[in-house]
């Protein structure tokens, strides 16, 4: 009898089990039982939560047992006591510049460019040395939680095809420069080159393509007009160097101009779109015109620290509600691609120039690395927090070492105490490119040797 009842309660407990199962959706992949910070409009912070993704989109984000409910999945990832939240967005780099990591410290900037990088560019640039670079900025981005990046540099085409092959999203400028490069010989071969690149990837899932006129000062007003021109006749995004130095400053005084900003004004060149990197010489009336011309802004801290440019008005910025985001710059100046990093400096750098521990909070950096970013680079409705119907960009971030114990806030441990090689997992529109810290898109040990050999190269080359 009691064998009869045992066979009984199995049959039911199937037969329920399968009743259920039918009650759910099934979806590609679920992140359960994390501490899910959203970023979402409410802030949400879901102590015992999940995340159900179906191909490239979020389908759900609840509680652990409303997602049970709901949803199956043929694969599972248990985040158990680490945090789930939006991958980060690295509002400005030069992707293959790390392979010129340290090799030009403690300068100042147009020392720097002038008699260091452009020579180095000059004499190592090519698409093979792209490749590298981009490779090795994307296993270093992809490790530390950065699932989209925007990027100004040469041989874009070769950036976006590394960019895809490791699996992230990129949006990616071909520069525009007024002297002859690695790739251009003269702004209207760059300008010819940012137009296939557009034409090649404008549809892709996981490439934007942008034109990325340098700066002002290594662009003299007509280029920099044809180069807004082609983004906007194919409504892609531009990029650019603004107010980075006193002495950029200067240049646009010699032009007639009392600010940067109000030069490229001038020139109809500011507008949505555009994403001004760096952006600290400015005044209150630069601030209206950002705001006004619906531009968005990239905060480079480290950078801007390192090579002393200045301090950006980040306050100013926020208080004005203009999209602002974090960037790392090139890790030739910063010399890392951390955002986490980033975002503490960031935090902290504005809290010692405005003498106020309460100018931005942990929470207001945390947003810059996502939402802002997202906002920014005009990305909000597809990415930067985790809702229903955004792209399935999502980290998972391991809190069990020594430094995050114990832990009250998981937004304030993200900022203050967290480092990139803290993320354990990186999901980019619903692939995951590493899980418990195994990058599965990269060699790593092949991208690892491929830089050192260009390492020796780059050495070589600039010791001439």
């Amino acid at each position: 009898m009691k064998k009869c009842l045992v066979a009984v309660a199995a049959i039911v407990t199937a037969a329920l089990a399968v009743v259920s199962a039918q009650g759910q959706r099934q979806v590609s992949l679920l992140v359960t039982n994390g501490i899910v910070v959203t970023m979402d409009g409410t802030g949400r912070v879901i102590s015992g939560g999940s995340v159900a993704i179906d191909g490239a989109n979020i389908v759900a984000v609840d509680t652990v047992d409303a997602i049970r409910r709901q949803f199956r999945a043929s694969d599972t990832i248990d985040a158990t006591g680490q945090v789930v939240m939006p991958g980060l967005v690295n509002t400005h780099t030069h992707a293959p510049m790390v392979l010129y990591r340290g090799l030009a410290d403690d300068l100042a900037l147009m020392d720097w460019l002038n008699n260091y990088i452009f020579p180095a560019e000059a004499k190592t640039v090519s698409p093979e040395f792209v490749r590298a670079g981009t490779r090795l900025a994307a296993l270093e981005m992809i490790e530390s939680g950065t699932t989209t990046f925007a990027d100004m540099y040469y041989f874009e085409e070769e950036i976006a095809k590394e960019t895809k092959a490791a699996g992230l999203r990129g949006v990616l400028g071909e520069t525009v420069i007024q002297f002859p490069v690695a790739d251009a010989k003269t702004p209207a071969d760059a300008l010819a080159r940012a137009e296939t690149f557009i034409k090649t990837f404008r549809n892709d899932p996981l490439i934007t393509p942008a034109v990325a006129p340098h700066a002002i000062y290594t662009n003299d007003g007509q280029t920099l007009k044809a180069a807004r021109d082609l983004s906007r006749k194919y409504s892609v995004p531009t990029l650019i160097h603004v107010a980075e130095t006193r002495a950029e400053a200067d240049t646009a005084k010699e032009r007639g101009s009392p600010s940067v900003v109000a030069y490229l004004d001038s020139l109809g060149f500011l507008g949505p779109g555009v994403v001004a990197a760096h952006a600290i010489w400015v005044n209150d009336a630069d601030i209206a015109i950002l705001k006004s011309r619906g531009v968005g802004v990239s905060h480079n801290p480290e950078s801007n620290m390192k090579l002393a440019s200045g301090v950006a008005p980040v306050l100013g910025y926020l208080a004005a509600d203009v999209p602002i985001g974090i960037g790392t710059d090139g890790a030739a100046s910063n010399n890392d691609l951390d955002m986490f990093e980033a975002m503490r400096v960031a935090s902290l750098l504005q809290k010692v120039t405005s003498n106020s521990p309460t100018a931005v909070s942990a929470k207001t950096a945390l947003q810059m690395a996502t939402t802002g970013g997202a906002r920014a680079l005009g990305m909000e409705r597809q990415i930067g927090s985790l809702e229903q119907g955004k792209r399935a960009d999502v980290i998972i971030v391991g809190m069990s070492a020594a430094r995050q114990t114990p832990m009250y806030d998981p937004i304030s441990h993200l900022v203050y105490v967290t480092r990139g090689d803290d993320v354990q997992t990186t999901i980019v529109n619903g692939k995951v490119l590493m899980r418990n810290r195994k990058v599965v898109t990269l060699d790593r040990a092949a991208v690892l040797k491929d830089a050192r050999m260009w390492a020796e190269k780059v050495r070589a080359a600039v010791a001439r």
